[in-house]
């Protein structure tokens, strides 16, 4: 018997390699007769095991850890769990730290920088187009934690070796560097005062009133949200063009990215959170079509979005 010890931050290919390897060496005993990728297989049985207790209101409504036993052809996977509600995992903590980039408003990080996008938005993007975009699953696959918090401390440091150390880390902690950067921020990217209207721009049946609706809350966005959400929405667009390649199509993307650049305060959270049912929270779908809608329009100026400000304001 093979025990296998499965990490919190293990992504799939991190936990099939390893099984396969197990399966791999007791395959060369002539009498061992495995069948091949049962590691996968079993990683397979293991997902969907951490699905059903997921979907199960006893399971989420406790607090307790739950440890589970799965074995396939010799190999036992023994692994522990513990819902956590999204309320929880995804909620932002104040902070009135000025220093540093995570935690800190992104106004406040770009008028210190002297930049229109964070110095850390640039580095990442620019180091998963460099060498991450055929990468199969980017931004869908977890990085190491350990990595990410390693990048998370140099960034915050402003570290001279931040570049030597970007060439050198994994390129799915880099890209889990760039989502817990938004995930930090005091506020979503695209603003607490402004979720409400999202909600009901993007559930508008008339494509010309969606339009206006929509362009007109981006104009409504501070220039560093704007500037900062545009440089982020071309960057997944050229993501989703390799799609053939690495399987994230917008609306992959969209999956990932949505509740984490547009979420509801913490008290409109809990005034939607009524029961365990409600746990993925009623709006998940409606925030990912929001950035769904932004990442099928056509391309976006900031220029011409100032532009017509005036002319909208005038029309309505």
């Amino acid at each position: 018997m093979t025990d296998v010890l499965l990490q919190p931050d293990c992504s799939l290919k991190a936990v099939c390699e390893p099984l396969e390897r197990c399966c791999l060496d007791q395959l060369e005993d002539p009498g061992s007769k495995r069948p091949p990728n049962t590691g996968a297989r079993l990683w397979g049985r293991v997902r969907s095991k951490l699905l059903r207790h997921k979907l199960d209101p006893q399971t989420v409504e406790t607090k307790n850890w739950h440890t589970d036993v799965i074995e396939m052809n010799g190999i036992k996977v023994e692994f522990s769990m513990k819902f956590t509600s999204r309320d929880m995992s995804l909620k932002r903590t104040p902070s009135k730290k000025q220093t540093g980039v995570f935690g800190v408003k992104i106004s406040v990080v770009t008028k210190r920088e002297r930049s229109k996008v964070p110095y850390i938005v640039r580095q990442c993007v620019e180091e998963v187009e460099k060498r991450g975009i055929e990468e199969v699953g980017i931004y869908r696959i977890s990085g190491v934690a350990t990595d990410i918090q390693a990048l998370k401390a140099v960034f915050d440091a402003n570290n001279k070796d931040i570049l030597l150390m970007l060439s050198d880390m994994d390129i799915n902690a880099i890209a889990g560097t760039l989502k817990l950067y938004f995930r930090e921020l005091p506020e979503p990217l695209l603003t607490d005062r402004l979720y409400p209207a999202f909600m009901e721009g993007i559930a508008l049946s008339d494509p010309a009133a969606k339009e206006n609706c929509m362009m007109h809350l981006l104009r409504s966005l501070p220039d560093p949200n704007l500037i900062t959400f545009l440089f982020l929405l071309e960057h997944l667009k050229r993501v989703a063009e390799k799609e053939p390649i690495n399987k994230m199509s917008l609306h992959n993307l969209a999956t990932v990215f949505g509740p984490t650049l547009l979420r509801p305060s913490e008290v409109e959270s809990k005034a939607h959170l009524t029961s365990a049912a409600d746990i993925w929270s009623h709006d998940v779908m409606a925030q990912v079509q929001v950035l769904l809608y932004y990442l099928q329009h056509p391309p976006i100026s900031f220029a011409e979005l100032k532009r017509n400000t005036l002319y909208f304001s005038t029309d309505v």
